[in-house]
């Protein structure tokens, strides 16, 4: 997934069934970066001119979400395998929920991010990572369910503040929420790289302006 961008929000985004290319084209415009704003990925302008650019240009249909899925059984296939012997094996979970996730299955991506989560409890990655999977499902009450749930856990997790902001904001349309958390965000991490402050600080002044709108 999902990575980065800092141009989020779309108060006009919605959910389309479809191609992958309509899929992954949403996905960008949400700012598909959630949980990764910290990881060092990233999603340009550029990107996304290219994207629109094939489009326009008549560029071979990407695959279908079902041809997709079919992609991804084969290819979590031999870990499906090693996860009958080691059913509990958390980071074999986590390793076949991203083959899914990869292919924009976050159904499938969810339930064995569910798996990893019931193993280990306490993994505040993990959880953040669920909340993103959920949010890209439909989910918005249980992506913000397990986000605080993983900041009960540790309150200063910046990919876990990160996240619920984003998912306040588009999921519930709450600014004030999203404000709420990426405030917290930037008070609980006094060292942030100045490049993530900048971008955190410039979603808050997008909500800000949407509260005022």
């Amino acid at each position: 997934m999902v990575q980065t961008s800092t141009e989020t929000v779309s108060a006009n985004a919605s959910w389309r069934p479809g191609q992958v290319y309509v899929m992954a084209a949403i996905c960008l415009v949400l700012g598909l970066a959630i949980g990764y704003l910290f990881r060092g990925s990233a999603t340009s302008g550029s990107s996304r001119a290219q994207a629109a650019s094939a489009s326009a240009s008549g560029a071979p249909a990407m695959p279908s979400l079902e041809q997709m899925k079919h992609l991804a059984d084969k290819q979590a296939e031999p870990l499906l395998a090693k996860l009958t012997s080691t059913p509990n094996d958390a980071q074999l979970l986590v390793e076949i929920s991203r083959v899914y996730k990869s292919a924009h299955q976050f159904k499938e991506g969810a339930g064995y991010l569910q798996r990893a989560v019931d193993v280990n409890p306490k993994d505040v990655a993990v959880r953040t990572e669920l909340g993103s999977c959920l949010y890209y499902t439909g989910d918005v009450d249980g992506a913000i369910g397990q986000l605080n749930e993983a900041l009960k856990i540790d309150p200063k997790d910046a990919n876990a503040l990160f996240n619920l902001g984003v998912i306040e904001f588009e999921g519930r349309k709450n600014a004030s929420g999203a404000m709420a958390a990426w405030n917290q965000l930037l008070k609980a991490n006094p060292k942030l790289e100045k490049d993530k402050r900048v971008q955190v600080e410039q979603l808050i002044a997008q909500a800000k302006q949407a509260k005022r709108d």
